[in-house]
């Protein structure tokens, strides 16, 4: 379930921030790395805070809980562990950021009927796109997909948690130990939220985050307007400066998952990272990427990854019973060009 997002590599070309601390705008611009990626950060603040380092580590502290490339972080130590019965601790009745995220996967599991699947971490290893060394599968074994599908279905971990005045605690019961967990589709958007949580604890009111494509916005830009963000062209040849529509955000957050950047082709075949749970190989279909606007960035980034293996139609029912979140969609019709198909909820001001 890896993503590789279809915005404009920065948006803030349509939002001309100042980065100087001493700007009378008092909009001012942090940037860094985290997450195998990039984030951008931009916030209004009257009082001319620099919020670098809480952010750094904030986002390290993300990254302990939930990233499969450190060693000894908890989703690390939950792959690897061969007790079937693990316990995590949190602090001051809170969950750490591991549960919180697992709590969250859970939920959009259900919701997706089990699309949105974060224990394909085997397969997608297996295909070339995980933590393991990146390499393209030669010759598909479909006895070993079969076998890896065995340990998928997020419904096979029992959650069971607790919490007292000396912190929070939680047991994760996997029913075989060789189970593991990927959050690279919906961590990043958690990681925008708990960002954005902390610029609301310190009073801001217009803030953009983004974090590898994934963004959320609060408040007005410089010149007083809403943010604004690019959807990308799903294709191949398109550069990165290419877009379907720009869509304003008026205080939402958005997410957009595709196969289109992130693929490599074996003797004609195309193999790209999105994994579908229920078959086991890279899902193909004329969906071509997905852009969900929701209030909040973790499950605007969940759902844009269950859609792109759901395809189209199954999508748009999805987003029909959800109500709470709108869907621009672009497919390839019959003779192979592009269209889109966009909820109510989204504010094109420009779509080609």
């Amino acid at each position: 379930m890896r993503k590789f997002l279809l915005y404009l590599s920065i948006i803030f070309i349509f939002s001309c921030q100042s980065e100087s601390t001493d700007s009378p705008t008092h909009y001012y611009r942090i940037v860094g790395e985290t997450m195998g990626t990039t984030y951008h950060i931009t916030y209004n603040d009257s009082l001319g805070r620099n919020f670098k380092k809480e952010v750094d580590s904030i986002l390290i502290a993300i990254n302990q809980g939930v990233s499969t490339y450190i060693k000894d972080s908890d989703i690390s130590l939950f792959n690897f562990n061969k007790e079937q019965d693990i316990t995590f601790s949190g602090d001051d009745m809170k969950p750490s950021h591991f549960i919180q995220v697992n709590n969250a996967a859970q939920v959009i599991y259900e919701k997706t009927d089990g699309y949105f699947d974060p224990t394909v971490m085997p397969l997608v290893n297996y295909w070339g796109f995980g933590y393991q060394e990146k390499k393209p599968v030669t010759k598909v074994d479909s006895i070993k997909v079969d076998s890896l599908q065995q340990l998928v279905g997020l419904e096979k971990i029992k959650t069971e948690c607790e919490g007292n005045f000396t912190g929070h605690i939680c047991h994760l019961k996997k029913s075989n130990s060789n189970i593991q967990l990927d959050f690279s589709a919906i961590a990043k958007g958690y990681a925008v939220d708990v960002i954005d949580d902390f610029f609301d604890a310190k009073g801001l009111e217009n803030y953009l985050v983004e974090i590898g494509g994934e963004l959320s916005a609060k408040g007005k830009n410089l010149q007083g307007n809403f943010w604004s963000t690019a959807i990308n062209t799903p294709k191949i040849s398109a550069g990165l400066n290419e877009y379907e529509a720009i869509v304003l955000m008026n205080n939402k957050a958005i997410a957009s998952s595709g196969n289109y950047r992130n693929f490599y082709e074996v003797d004609g075949e195309w193999y790209g990272h999105e994994i579908n749970p229920k078959t086991g190989f890279p899902e193909k279909s004329n969906l071509l990427s997905v852009s969900i606007l929701a209030d909040d960035c973790m499950s605007a980034d969940a759902y844009a990854t269950a859609m792109m293996v759901m395809g189209l139609e199954k999508s748009k029912a999805l987003v029909e019973r959800l109500k709470y979140i709108d869907a621009f969609f672009i497919f390839a019709n019959e003779e192979g060009e592009l269209e889109t198909f966009y909820t109510e909820g989204f504010d094109v001001v420009d779509n080609r």
